[in-house]
């Protein structure tokens, strides 16, 4: 996330900034291995391996199962970390039919990836007051670099200023970035590109915690200097656009890589339709969560998904937690998904085509 401008750039160590920048995060290709056989032996093991194959299965039931429509829900910097390309092959593939996820995980990595800039390993972490008068921004052992994101923001902001003065869902907002990628976006793997062309709906329940806020801020303070009226987001529209989704879908499916608003958003959608009406709404049929999160301090990130069914949200009968970081195991869980080819057989959803 952009920070506020503390350092002249043109006083930048561009050397030294070069030095810290040399080594660009690779994208794992889920394509070019088949993990089968290794999910098929973590099946006779125990402890993170037996959950990992479990979770799995689980997986592949849910693209075997012709009613069942399947929502990607993504927090943390998987994206960032080296996941962003897998999760593009699952949208590419119809392995996905929704996206719910944190707004870094969209505007920060994915879009800004789009945009032509990359993330770096730290391969060498300095004092961190270094990296802030280099204007390099860390996340853990990755680096960003501020200028770039600075840009990704500048062009929240642009897209803002070309749109109607009127409420937008994340949804519809995140669409108009997708058209934006594909008349000038230099990365063809960016799955805010591909959602858009797939018609499949992304939706970031807290969109301004990211780059984008810092874009949407300026656009409504720069209009409301010129008396101009400016775009405001819905964040109840997005609730009720999913909960449309859901009720519309029937059976559903989510594959969660940790946890927080994404994760509660989703699942809400069962609560939601009730209270509109929807008494046949279904609870999510199948669900797995990839997290390392402490499930003793009651937080949402860490609540079991046996402790969502006691709110009526999901099934206890295909569900599964993985305690593990999910970049070491998502890739071996979407590869063997990948190669087991159930997702051959799915119908396309296009779930983005209900709003027009």
């Amino acid at each position: 996330m952009a920070n506020t401008v503390v350092t002249d750039p043109s006083q930048i160590n561009d050397t030294r900034k070069a030095e810290l920048l040399a080594h660009e995060v690779k994208h794992i290709d889920i394509k070019s291995f088949d993990a089968r056989p290794i999910i098929d032996q973590m099946a006779h093991m125990s402890f993170t391996s037996r959950d990992l194959a479990r979770a799995t299965s689980i997986y592949n039931m849910m693209l075997a199962d012709k009613d069942c429509s399947i929502f990607l829900v993504i927090a943390g910097s998987t994206s960032a970390g080296g996941c962003m390309d897998l999760y593009a092959e699952l949208l590419r593939n119809n392995m996905i039919d929704g996206i719910v996820a944190t707004g870094a995980s969209i505007v920060d990595m994915d879009f800004f990836e789009g945009l032509g800039h990359k993330h770096y390993q730290a391969l060498e972490i300095p004092d961190d007051n270094e990296l802030r008068s280099l204007y390099i921004d860390r996340i853990y052992d990755t680096y960003i670099d501020e200028q770039q994101l600075q840009d990704c923001d500048h062009t929240i902001y642009e897209i803002a200023n070309t749109l109607e003065a009127k409420p937008y869902s994340s949804r519809a907002f995140i669409r108009e970035m997708g058209k934006y990628l594909v008349e000038h976006g230099k990365k063809e793997n960016s799955l805010v590109k591909l959602a858009y062309e797939h018609d499949v709906p992304i939706f970031c329940p807290a969109f301004v915690d990211s780059s984008a806020g810092f874009g949407l801020v300026k656009h409504q303070v720069d209009r409301a200097k010129e008396g101009k009226p400016y775009m405001v987001l819905d964040a109840i529209a997005d609730f009720r656009e999913l909960t449309d989704i859901k009720v519309k879908a029937g059976t559903t499916g989510l594959l969660m890589i940790g946890g927080g608003v994404p994760k509660n958003f989703i699942q809400d959608t069962v609560v939601c339709a009730e209270i509109l009406g929807h008494d046949d709404v279904a609870m999510h049929k199948y669900a797995l969560q990839i997290t390392v999160a402490d499930v003793r301090d009651g937080a949402c990130s860490s609540s079991t998904l046996q402790e969502a069914a006691s709110w009526g949200k999901v099934q206890t009968t295909h569900e599964q937690m993985v305690f593990a970081e999910a970049g070491s195991v998502m890739p071996l869980l979407a590869s063997d998904a990948y190669h087991r080819g159930h997702w051959k057989e799915r119908a396309k959803r296009a779930f983005g085509t209900m709003f027009g």
